[in-house]
């Protein structure tokens, strides 16, 4: 049996459009313009059927997704999907010290690396084969599934069968969708960070 899923990142936080680092430690909300991304978003995908909509534990997840939930779409949460934990640069914004440690962590291909008190890439990867074991076996074949950023790139390297090096192509926008279908045990990336229900909704 073929599932589709249709996974976007959250909408626009402040500390997205300041540029301070969230990770799992900073449960933030959706600024006014998130809210507006999350309602285009809707207005364009309110009429498919959906069976079931899974977000992280994060609220801007929860928000990003809240015109569904309000339709009474079924609703879980998992602690598998939520944002990679950045460790001590959270809630700071970027500075040239932080930025070495992003590279490696994120860039030199040493994926067990970890700022202090964050987790590695592998650790992330980890949790999101299990989500992805688990998404499988569910019996939906129609889910919208909310996540983050960084858990994005890592999840769509992984599902495209690609080497984690290739995380980096896979951009990630608020409200992003990357349309995935599942067939005959192999995933299928169909649309990768469309954004067409932002540019269809302002022009409109």
């Amino acid at each position: 049996m073929k599932k589709t899923f249709y996974i976007i990142r959250h909408g626009q936080t402040e500390y997205n459009k300041l540029r301070i680092v969230q990770g799992s430690g900073v449960d933030s909300d959706l600024n006014d313009r998130g809210r507006e991304q999350a309602h285009f978003f809707y207005k364009k995908y309110k009429d498919i059927s959906f069976q079931a909509v899974l977000t992280s534990t994060l609220k801007r997840t929860h928000q990003t997704v809240k015109q569904f939930i309000e339709d009474g779409i079924p609703w879980e949460q998992f602690d598998e999907i939520k944002e990679m934990n950045w460790g001590i640069h959270e809630g700071k914004k970027g500075n040239p010290e932080m930025r070495k440690d992003y590279e490696r962590v994120v860039l030199s291909g040493q994926f067990d690396e970890r700022i202090e008190e964050g987790e590695s890439i592998n650790e992330v990867a980890a949790r999101l084969q299990k989500f992805t074991k688990h998404i499988i076996n569910r019996e939906e074949d129609l889910t919208l599934i909310c996540v983050h950023g960084r858990v994005m790139r890592i999840w769509m390297a992984l599902l495209d069968v690609n080497d984690l090096t290739t995380m980096e192509t896979y951009d990630h926008s608020n409200t992003g969708l990357y349309l995935v279908e599942y067939e005959n045990g192999k995933f299928t990336l169909i649309k990768k960070d469309d954004t067409e229900h932002i540019t269809t909704s302002r022009n409109s």
